[in-house]
Parts: C-alpha cells; sequence; structure tokens
C-alpha cells in the first residue's frame, strides 16, 4: 500500500462526487441480480456503466503484470470472502449470497464500495450474516472520527460480528483510499479500541467488514485472485469510502 496523505477539501468533494456516483452503479447493477443470471454479464453492466460516466474502473487489470485482475467488479458467491473473478459459466442460484465489489478512478482520484446481496430467497443464516455485516459497517463509520484511533474502528466491526455468532477476516484489511487504489493506513476487522493510528480529519479511509459464518481462516484459489473461507463457510462483505470530517465520518459512496 502506498503512503496515504491528508485530502483537500476540493479533493473530497471530488471523491464525493465520484462516489456518489459509484454507489449508484453499484446499486442498479445488485438490482440485476437474479437466479441464472451470470457474474459476467454483472461484470459487463457495471464496467459499462463506469465507464458512461467518465470513470475508469479501477481494479480491472490491477496487480501484477503477470495475473492482472480481470475485470472492474469483484463478484464473491458463497464462500468466497473477496476478488471473486466474474465467468460467463457462473450462473447465480436460488439462495446464493453474492458480493459486489467495486472500484473507481473518476477524475484522477479513487472510490471503492462493496455490498453483499440475496439471491432470491436465502436461509436465515445467510440472510443474518449480511445483516450483520451491514450493522458491523455501520458501527464501523460511527467510530471514523478526530480523536480516534483505527483500532476503534476495527474493534466495532468484531464486535458486532462476534455478538451475532460470526467471525471477522483477518489476513485482509480496509485501507487508506483516494489517490490510489489501496493507500496506508490499514483498517482490520478486528483490534483493540485506543489502538493504532490517530483519525484526522481530511483522511479518507475505505471501511471493509468481512464476515464469516463460522472460522475467519482463508484460502486462495488457483487462479491467485479469489479468496475463500477455509471451511467453507458463508462470508458477507460490505465497504463504504468515507472522510473523517471534524464532526464524524462523512460517507462519500
Amino acid at each position: 500500500m502506498k503512503k496515504g496523505a491528508i485530502k483537500t477539501r476540493e479533493e473530497i468533494e471530488t471523491i464525493a462526487e465520484g462516489g456518489k456516483i459509484l454507489h449508484e452503479i453499484l446499486l442498479k447493477t445488485a438490482q440485476m441480480v437474479r437466479p441464472g443470471i451470470s457474474t459476467w454479464e454483472l461484470n459487463e453492466f457495471a464496467e459499462s456503466e463506469i465507464e458512461k460516466a467518465g470513470g475508469r474502473p479501477s481494479f480491472k487489470f490491477y496487480g501484477s503484470k503477470k495475473n492482472p485482475f480481470p475485470a472492474g467488479l469483484c463478484t464473491s458467491v458463497n464462500t468466497v470472502v473477496v476478488h471473486g473473478i466474474p465467468s460467463k459459466e457462473a450462473l447465480l442460484k436460488e439462495g446464493d449470497i453474492i458480493g459486489l465489489d467495486i472500484g473507481m478512478e473518476y477524475k484522477k482520484l479513487y472510490t471503492d464500495t462493496a455490498l453483499t446481496v440475496p439471491v432470491g430467497k436465502v436461509n436465515e443464516t445467510a440472510k443474518k450474516l449480511v445483516e450483520t455485516t451491514s450493522k458491523s459497517l455501520n458501527a464501523a463509520i460511527k467510530q471514523a472520527k478526530p480523536g480516534n484511533r483505527i483500532g476503534d474502528i476495527s474493534f466495532a466491526i468484531q464486535s458486532t460480528a462476534e455478538a451475532a455468532g460470526f467471525s471477522v477476516v483477518r489476513d485482509l484489511v480496509g485501507h487508506g483510499v483516494g489517490y490510489d487504489v489501496h493507500e496506508d493506513p490499514s483498517v482490520p476487522c478486528y483490534g483493540k479500541k485506543g489502538t493504532g493510528p490517530l483519525l484526522k480529519e481530511g483522511m479518507v479511509l475505505a471501511i471493509e467488514p468481512m464476515l464469516c459464518e463460522h472460522d475467519y481462516f482463508v484460502d486462495f484459489d488457483p487462479d491467485g485472485w479469489t479468496i475463500r473461507t477455509k471451511d467453507h463457510g458463508l462470508s458477507a462483505h460490505f465497504e463504504h469510502t468515507i472522510a473523517i470530517t471534524s464532526y464524524g465520518a462523512r460517507i462519500l459512496t
């Protein structure tokens, strides 16, 4: 990750402009989710909408030149925590849950956002996992204010998840964002109150709870990108890009 920096008011307004566009694209993509649709179709729509808006899908071709991520949208189904690769062969089924994670470069600044949605009717465990992950994000955002520390955000995620009987991923983190796709500081999904870097006005963070049905251990698929739960339990993911302001967090996506 690159070193993050305090963003100016003008930069935050531009990030917010791009974030609003990206949020709307993500919601439109989520509305397309249904049994029988392929993850490839979801990606094609999302990429097209980003380009129409004058942005660039920041995940597409991200990573090493030997194995860049091939799409603009991560489509993470059921046991996949993050970085699922869209495919024409990957058809969604009734009862699945899918994490949709998307990033955009807009006017040379970056935003990042994600949500997890059910495919048709899902079982109670899947429903509770998705709802708790969303609640974890909301709890974390409330802690994103000047004078608090990264650990306060992390503790809010972890405590909300564990109170509902779920675990939080430990090998993956949220991050700073704005000048690049990933910047410092890291924003873990677990931690202790009052620890970690100090939160300052002007910081822009991508806060992203990643919850697991059972244990938090993960494995990489052979494709080098797809990360799934080691025990094959379900996983869910939500994310917002936020700015630290004098009054607390401002959601930019």
